[in-house]
């Protein structure tokens, strides 16, 4: 079957329908491989991706960009594309395909490897999911919802990449947009999921009525140069929650600490797995002679760490969670007193209210969802 970009995505759906595609793998010189609720999956009726063809899907995404984009002729995107690229090597952006039935909003990065320029596609909802639909456990989804109410805070995804930590952001801040009144602002690289101005009337579903919140969104490159800048920048258009894509270095941490004490509730995400290895990640962008220092502020503006990874399940993939909230006396000491050993979080984990990585792990393994080699692969302890 002809690589036809136009129909590229659309084919795969159809092929590959009720697999849940959550990735699309173009690499020049190879086949197309794709992530579903199977695992990796190679599109082999498609062929041998020839470096034309990859180049071609490339330009066609990247021209489906909103027009103020960039630009507003597709020459000069593409023209800005690969000037991009020979600069930096790997451009990433946020952009809109149509597959069966309607557009598909999706990120995308391009790169070059061993084999000449790839294209890695991460599929997004369009449909921003409700909290109570994550899968995340009933204590876990409550709390969450009570403290994303409170006025100041660090609250922390964690996961693997392809963990679904937007997913679970997007829901919280669908949540807060729809309940209450606030001013929420987001610095991502590149934004993700759009959050609209209204809402439907609960009594009357087909009119819609202003959202109680004001969602202001910015995109790395497009409306702020770093996340450092636009995490500095923010502060000025009195937001009451910040989310911030990711945390990459020393500095853009401190200012998130910074911004949660003075009275901002500030979201994000690292790339760790579990509560332990969440704080030690904090604790390894300072120097060894501020961790006292940093533990204590810890303690007192962190709100909640809620780490999570996707595992390939009988049926579907399956949501692994461990969940920790800073809301008791035996949590923030243990957070306090943490020494590089696991001893005092872990027995924080252990207190009402949380949620420990093999609690949710054996659940998920006696309940039939997972394999037993998934099980013990992914056991914390």
């Amino acid at each position: 079957m002809p690589l036809q970009d136009p129909q590229l995505l659309a084919t795969l759906c159809a092929q590959f329908a009720g697999r849940e595609i959550s990735d699309v793998q173009l690499r020049s010189e190879r086949f197309i491989y794709l992530h579903t609720n199977r695992g990796i999956e190679i599109a082999d009726s498609f062929g041998i991706c020839k470096p034309e063809d990859v180049r071609r899907v490339l330009s066609s995404l990247y021209n489906s960009q909103s027009l103020d984009a960039w630009s507003a002729s597709s020459s000069s995107h593409d023209e800005e594309l690969w000037r991009r690229l020979q600069q930096q090597r790997a451009v990433d952006f946020s952009c809109e395909a149509g597959t069966l039935g309607s557009p598909v909003r999706m990120r995308v990065q391009a790169h070059y490897s061993e084999s000449g320029l790839g294209v890695t596609c991460r599929m997004l909802r369009g449909r921003i999911t409700p909290l109570e639909e994550l899968g995340l456990a009933p204590l876990v989804t409550d709390s969450l919802r009570e403290l994303v109410q409170r006025r100041f805070g660090l609250g922390l995804v964690t996961g693997p990449t392809g963990s679904g930590k937007s997913t679970t952001l997007a829901a919280i801040l669908d949540f807060v947009r729809r309940n209450f009144s606030k001013h929420i602002v987001t610095i991502e690289d590149p934004i993700e999921y759009r959050y609209s101005s209204t809402m439907p009337d609960p009594n009357r579903p087909e009119v819609l009525l202003p959202s109680p919140s004001l969602v202001t969104q910015q995109e790395i490159g497009r409306h702020t140069l770093t996340y450092q800048s636009g995490l500095k920048e923010v502060l000025r258009k009195t937001p009451h929650i910040i989310l911030l894509g990711e945390i990459r270095d020393r500095e853009t941490m401190e200012t998130c600490i910074e911004a949660a004490q003075t009275g901002h509730l500030v979201l994000s995400t690292l790339h760790t797995r579990g509560a332990v290895k969440t704080v030690d990640r904090i604790l390894e962008f300072f120097p060894k002679a501020q961790h006292a220092s940093m533990l204590n502020r810890l303690c007192e503006t962190l709100t909640f760490i809620l780490s999570q990874t996707l595992l390939t399940g009988f049926s579907s993939r399956v949501l692994i969670t461990e969940y920790l909230q800073n809301t008791s006396v035996a949590v923030s000491s243990g957070i306090r007193s943490y020494d590089g050993s696991a001893n005092s979080l872990n027995d924080a984990l252990r207190s009402k209210g949380n949620l420990r990585w093999d609690q949710s792990l054996t659940e998920a393994y006696r309940s039939g969802l997972i394999a037993e080699d998934v099980f013990r692969a992914n056991q914390m302890d």
